[in-house]
Parts: structure tokens; C-alpha cells; sequence
């Protein structure tokens, strides 16, 4: 990798190509100009055949110029430094500070090209690149330029080991909110890794972040569970509720859920007065009959309080339960 520092004191990760690469993509472009060279000559000889020779000796010399030195500097110029032949191969030209080429830097390397490529077939620019130590040739020395590699294969993910079936959903009420992302990362490098360690080191290192981690949430660390499974619980937790977060679920993570439009209106007691519609009257001197009130509705149970995770008693020997191996 490339340490290029910018005017703003950025250090730029570019990775430079190298010689193989740079080959095959100047022989992709070389294929793809004598190609158009050959189709071009073709359609000039016919053109000018009622012309003399030294016209014709002068068109020739002319359209070579423009097809193998014009064309890539216009190819160049326009693509921001990215020809056909390293657009295959994932490659492109760039200024020393990492921005795009411009008309003048593609003048340059391609006058260059004439002499290190075209006239010397390659043994100019191969010497170059081999003893320049980011891969340069002439032409890139005095544009001030550098090819760089575009695609660059990405680090293998490893997931992290699912924790034991019997500890699934047993830490659904932690609160992980306090936990860092520092140590957060420190965990998922350890579960990740946690097989290639020796077993007495990866155990101790175990208990140590597990012992982090119960600080951290304020609870006792669970009875009879390992450290290590302990950490593979908690970072299901942490990645269920994250995916439930990502996904717009409404399920709160822990505790009982709270209604969307605020607390339902509390219930009339047993016993208190119900409007009617109103007596009957009275038929032929009979008392008037006694309104009965309708069945009262039961009171509204009352919402169970919420959980308050609790609160981790004082160690009695300064650890908080993951003990490492002897």
C-alpha cells in the first residue's frame, strides 16, 4: 500500500499496480488500437488511391499519429484514466495526491509512451516499473502520475458462533446500552477467533471481557454459565435487537410494552349512577317501576409496572464471577 499524504495531511491507502498487471492491460490496449489502425488504413488507402505517393506517405504518417498517440490521449483524458485495457483489469491512472488526471498529465504520458512503449516495444517502461518502487515508468515520473489498483479483494467476514440452544432469549432483559462499542469489538474478535488460541489463554481472555461486560450492564453474571458462552448469548442479544431496530419491529427489546396513544380511560366503579332512558309512566294509578341500571363494565385491570433490570451486588473478592483458569 501506497502512504500518499495530501495537502491536507491525509494519508491516501492507494495500492499502486504492478508490472503484470500493467502489461496485460498496455497489451489489451495495443490490441484494441492496431485493430482500429488496421480498419482505419484499410478505408484510407481506399480513399486516397487517385492520390500520389507522398500524399498518401503523408496521410499515413498523420493517421498514425492520431490513432496511436491521439486516441489514447484522448481515451485517457475523457475516462479520467481509465483506457479499455485497464478497465478490464481493474486498474487507473491518477495524479500523485490521488485526484483525476487531467489533459495534461494524458499529454505527457503519452508522448512518453511513444519512446517507452511503441519505439522500444515495452523494454524502456518494463525496466522503469521494475525498479521504480510503486510500479512507475517515464511517463507516470514526468506527469507526476500513478496507476492504481481499483479492485481490491475484500477481507474474508467470519461470523460469530451462535450460542448454546438453552441460553437462547435468557438475556432478554439486560441492558446493553452502557457496553462501548471498543468492547463490543474486543468480543466479536475474541468469538471469532476464539478457536485458534490455546485453551488456557483464549479461557482467561474469556473470563476477563466477560467480567467487562457484567460491569458494564450492572447484573450479577449468570450462575453455572461459561464465559465464553456467556459473551455468544450476549451478542445474539445485542444483534437481535439491532436486526428488530433495522427491520422496524415495535417489540421493545425488554420490558412490557407501552401503549401508542397514552393510558385507556379508567372504568366507572361498581355502584355509581348510570344514566337511563328514562322511567316508564305510570299505567292506571300502578306505581311507576324502578329503572334498574344496566350490568356495570368490570374495572380495567391496572398495567404491570415496568421490569427494572437489577442491580448487581458489591463482589465480596473485587472480580464480578468469570473466574479464569489456574
Amino acid at each position: 500500500m501506497s502512504d500518499l499524504v495530501t495537502g491536507d495531511a491525509v494519508v491516501l491507502g492507494l495500492r499502486p499496480a504492478r508490472l503484470p498487471s500493467r502489461a496485460l492491460a498496455v497489451m489489451l490496449d495495443a490490441l484494441v488500437y492496431v485493430v482500429g489502425y488496421v480498419i482505419v488504413s484499410l478505408g484510407v488507402v481506399f480513399a486516397t488511391a487517385s492520390l500520389d505517393e507522398a500524399a498518401q506517405a503523408a496521410v499515413q504518417v498523420g493517421m498514425f499519429v492520431l490513432v496511436l498517440v491521439g486516441v489514447p490521449i484522448a481515451v485517457e483524458t475523457l475516462s479520467h484514466g481509465r483506457s479499455l485495457g485497464k478497465l478490464a483489469c481493474g486498474l487507473r491512472v491518477v495524479r500523485e495526491d490521488g485526484g483525476p488526471i487531467r489533459f495534461r498529465h494524458a499529454l505527457v504520458r503519452g508522448a512518453m509512451g511513444v519512446v517507452e512503449l511503441q519505439m522500444t516495444f515495452g523494454a524502456v517502461a518494463c525496466i522503469a516499473s521494475l525498479v521504480s518502487e510503486r510500479g512507475r515508468r517515464l511517463g507516470d515520473v514526468f506527469a507526476g502520475t500513478l496507476v492504481i489498483r481499483e479492485r481490491v479483494p475484500g477481507a474474508r467476514v467470519m461470523a460469530v458462533p451462535p450460542p448454546p440452544p438453552w441460553l437462547a432469549g435468557r438475556f432478554s432483559g439486560l441492558d446493553l446500552s452502557a457496553v462501548p462499542d471498543g468492547l463490543w469489538l474486543a468480543v466479536r474478535q475474541y468469538l471469532t477467533r476464539m478457536n485458534q488460541l490455546d485453551p488456557a489463554t483464549g479461557a482467561a481472555m474469556a473470563a476477563k471481557l466477560a467480567d467487562e461486560v457484567v460491569a458494564r450492564t450492572g447484573t450479577p453474571p449468570p450462575a453455572e454459565v461459561p464465559a465464553a458462552a456467556f459473551l455468544m448469548a450476549v451478542v445474539h442479544e445485542r444483534q437481535t435487537r439491532d436486526a428488530a431496530k433495522a427491520f422496524g419491529t415495535t417489540a421493545a427489546p425488554y420490558g412490557p410494552p407501552v401503549p401508542p396513544y397514552g393510558p385507556p380511560a379508567p372504568a366507572p366503579a361498581y355502584g355509581s349512577p348510570v344514566p337511563a332512558y328514562g322511567p316508564p309512566a305510570p299505567f292506571h294509578g300502578h306505581p311507576a317501576p324502578v329503572a334498574t341500571p344496566p350490568a356495570q363494565a368490570p374495572t380495567a385491570q391496572a398495567a404491570p409496572a415496568p421490569y427494572v433490570p437489577p442491580v448487581a451486588p458489591p463482589a465480596s473478592g473485587g472480580g464480578t464471577g468469570f473466574a479464569p483458569p489456574a
